[in-house]
């Protein structure tokens, strides 16, 4: 029932009469009946620590943070109920993740989601109503409810005769005068004695003695009974009591109201009908006078369209132009960077070839090799010297042993 009126509200109120704008608000209160039978106060309320939602809580506007949230955790209970596995949300979750969980779950159990996510991103409205109007549909197939046959109580009959004696046309006058005679009756049972028997025998005797055994005739004067009777006609009037809750003055409201409505209509239609008149006489001449136009400016068209296919092929060159400057910018910026290279290259050749610093130190360490080589060399010369002069000492030495006469000692010596 519900989807069939959320796709009356998607079909506009002039389908189907101007109260379906207000549908949200009756699937919104039979939503909040269901929920009362699944026990959602004492399951659900208590765990998050949120007040009973009101009638129309997810049909207006009042806190979108708080709905969006409220709308996801009852659609994750209701899914956890109807028998499948569903991660309660939490506050700083993604919403785009939560809801499309959440559609997903819908899809499965069969329903058709004809409208963005987006809409259930604002806690409330139409949409939210019907995703947890469904899945409050399937949580109570899946707790076995039942719905049973209404059990009407029985009136009491007194009761309604009250009622309808409160609403029925009373006389003032007759009632005051039955009340007093029912008080005197009354008076005369609770003390009548055994002398006041006997005088009541006595009283009906002589009334059937006084009984006319004739047909009595009346010697009133007819002109004198209408003028009694004329007199005594306003006390017999009957007063009305007027209640708004009588049938009788809805009746006579609802006449009124259908008057009124009948005599403005009549009134209203002329308007509308010269309204109408009017509007079509103004639809026609600018139907006319667009057609003018389009006759005059025809030609002034068809140049615009020209000038437009002119300019779109421009464009196109424009763009193929400018594609093969990018081409050449690019390689022009490589070309450049590798002349940058090489003219820093042949600056630091032209630099160390024209600078004599090098040169200068290359003398100056050919000079320093040259002295280094003739101190080497008087070395060298001061070393074989020596050894030379140890050699001839040697020699000398050697030859005077071998000159030497050897004797005793010198024997011994050996």
């Amino acid at each position: 029932m519900a989807e069939e009126r959320r796709g009356g509200e998607g079909g506009g109120a002039t389908e189907g009469g101007p109260g379906l704008m207000y549908m949200p608000f009756v699937v919104m209160e039979e939503l909040l009946d269901k929920l009362k039978l699944l026990n959602y106060e004492e399951d659900f309320l208590r765990g998050v620590g949120f007040k009973p939602l009101s009638r129309h809580y997810f049909a207006l506007q009042t806190n979108p943070g708080e709905q969006f949230f409220m709308f996801t955790s009852l659609c994750a209970w209701m899914i956890n109920l109807a028998g499948k596995h569903f991660d309660t949300p939490q506050e700083y979750d993604d919403p785009n993740a939560t809801i499309s969980s959440i559609l997903d779950e819908l899809r499965q159990l069969g329903s058709t989601v004809d409208f963005p996510p987006a809409k259930l991103k604002s806690g409330f409205g139409e949409h939210v109503i019907y995703v947890l109007d469904k899945f409050a549909d399937e949580a109570l197939k899946q707790t076995n409810f039942k719905w049973q046959r209404p059990v009407y109580p029985e009136e009491e009959m007194e009761e309604e005769s009250t009622v309808d004696d409160d609403a029925e046309l009373t006389l003032n006058k007759v009632e005051e005068e039955m009340a007093e005679d029912y008080d005197d009756v009354e008076e005369e049972e609770s003390f009548l004695d055994l002398e006041g028997l006997k005088n009541l025998k006595n009283k009906t005797e002589s009334s059937e003695s006084s009984k006319p055994q004739e047909i009595m005739e009346s010697k009133t004067d007819a002109i004198d009974w209408r003028l009694e009777v004329e007199r005594v006609m306003p006390s017999l009037k009957v007063t009305i009591r007027t209640d708004n809750k009588d049938w009788r003055t809805h009746v006579d409201q609802m006449h009124q109201h259908r008057g009124g409505i009948e005599q403005s209509l009549s009134e209203t239609k002329g308007h509308l009908d010269k309204l109408h008149s009017e509007i079509s006489r103004t639809l026609e001449k600018i139907n006319s006078r667009e057609k003018y136009i389009n006759n005059q400016l025809e030609h002034l068209l068809g140049e615009f369209r020209h000038m437009q296919d002119s300019l779109a092929e421009v464009k196109e060159q424009y763009r193929q132009a400018s594609g093969g400057v990018t081409d050449r910018s690019r390689r022009l910026a490589e070309i450049s960077e590798d002349l940058e290279k090489i003219k820093q290259e042949m600056e630091e050749r032209g630099s160390s070839m024209t600078d004599g610093a090098p040169l200068v130190k290359i003398k100056q360490a050919l000079q320093r090799l040259k002295t280094e080589v003739t101190q080497m060399d008087v070395r060298v010369g001061t070393v074989e010297h020596s050894l030379l002069q140890a050699r001839l000492k040697d020699k000398s030495n050697m030859q005077r042993d071998m000159n030497k006469p050897i004797s005793s000692d010198n024997y011994n010596d050996y």
